[in-house]
């Protein structure tokens, strides 16, 4: 297997964490008795946080208990789940440091990595025949429709960046006049210039940037001052 999973994932568990929430709301909101699933929310959090957290490289294990009880420090998008989601599992106070590390080490103009460059296993090119290509699919391949859950985790550490959000998703643009002109391929090449690879028009792709480039217009229109706020401000004052 090329990305084992074997053990305790980090991004099924920032999704239990999440389900839990969810439950815990849900229960309430029936009149049931909530105090089952947040307490069990609870326990999540307080272990993925004592687990997970890779403090030499300031980011999360990809996966934990795995063969032999290792845990695979591999820097991968994964872990941007454990922000992203509406019931962030990962500590406040650690949100910061795995953006940078995800910014600056999987991020490019088309998507995130799917490994950081450096490791052993980073495939900088989705080429070749069937058994090459699928080496390279999960081990620095970039994926396109990642660039959603980037920008949730984004505007959740730095609610204030909109530029930023925004420079992640301007790549894209020229890319709607290459390969398949109009849309969003599935997956790129891990390093510049990024060649478009795979399906040439992939839907979960497409959906995601749009999703993601409709949620920064939106907080950006709620951050514009409206006509006349001035006005009304220095009327009361």
């Amino acid at each position: 297997m090329v990305t084992p999973r074997r053990g305790k994932a980090v991004e099924i568990n920032a999704l239990w964490f999440n389900a839990l929430k969810l439950m815990e709301e849900w229960a309430g909101e029936q009149g049931d008795n909530p105090s089952e699933y947040r307490e069990r929310a609870g326990r999540v959090q307080r272990a993925f946080n004592d687990r997970f957290w890779f403090a030499e490289g300031s980011h999360l294990y990809d996966v934990i208990d795995g063969e032999n009880g290792v845990a695979d420090a591999k820097c991968r998008p994964n872990q941007m789940l454990s922000i992203a989601l509406p019931h962030a599992v990962l500590a406040r106070e650690r949100w910061e440091p795995v953006m940078r590390i995800v910014r600056d080490r999987l991020l490019t103009p088309v998507g995130l990595r799917s490994l950081a460059p450096g490791d052993a296993d980073y495939k900088a090119r989705y080429f070749g025949d069937l058994r090459a290509r699928d080496a390279a699919y999960h081990q620095g391949t970039v994926w396109a429709w990642l660039v959603g859950p980037f920008i949730d985790a984004w505007l959740k550490v730095y609610p204030d960046d909109l530029a930023g959000a925004r420079r992640a998703l301007e790549g894209f643009v020229p890319h709607l006049d290459d390969a398949c002109i109009g849309s969003i391929g599935e997956v790129f090449d891990a390093a510049p210039p990024f060649t478009p690879r795979g399906c040439v028009a992939q839907a979960w792709s497409v959906a995601e940037v749009l999703r993601a480039w409709v949620k920064v217009d939106r907080q950006t229109v709620q951050l514009e001052p409206q006509p006349g706020a001035m006005e009304a401000r220095t009327v009361s004052i």
